[in-house]
């Protein structure tokens, strides 16, 4: 089972390399939470939909990632992703590390890490540096990507 979960992982990855928010979501169990610094926890539909909102935006977009790892129902990864923020213009290099839980041949919980305040002071440039930080600045900015997520939701 672990190289079945390992296969799971990289697919998910893969796919992301292509944009291919599709065949991401299908790595994901119907009831996935996902978590991350950016957008907090996300559940089932609203996870997948993020990926497909994040994959349609893309810009100037690469990603790579190393270290699969994977047993019977947890894995983890390390992946960077490099793209143009759209609200600034910046270039963002993120780096972060994934832990996963899975079940049944799919992703039932995907939670990323990486530090908030590096990712503000490239997304959001001088704002970020001084005030990145702070629980102001990460409370703003999960406000805003759960708000551009439920228009992207609204518009399809």
């Amino acid at each position: 089972m672990s190289d079945a979960n390992r296969a799971v992982i990289t697919e998910f990855y893969q796919a992301f390399q292509r944009l291919d928010a599709e065949a991401m979501s299908a790595c994901y169990s119907e009831d996935v939470l996902f978590s991350d610094p950016a957008f907090g926890e996300l559940r089932g539909r609203d996870a997948a939909d993020m990926w497909r909102m994040l994959t349609t935006r893309a810009k100037d977009f690469s990603l790579t990632f190393d270290s699969v790892q994977a047993d019977e129902r947890s894995g983890s990864a390390h992946w960077v992703a490099r793209y143009l923020f759209s609200q600034t213009g910046n270039t963002v290099v993120n780096d972060i590390q994934a832990r996963f839980v899975l079940r049944d041949g799919k992703i039932c919980e995907h939670h990323d890490t990486f530090d908030l305040w590096r990712w503000s002071r490239q997304a959001l440039g001088v704002k970020g540096l001084l005030l990145g930080w702070t629980p102001l600045v990460g409370n703003a900015v999960r406000k805003q990507a759960l708000k551009g997520l439920r228009a992207f939701q609204a518009s399809r």
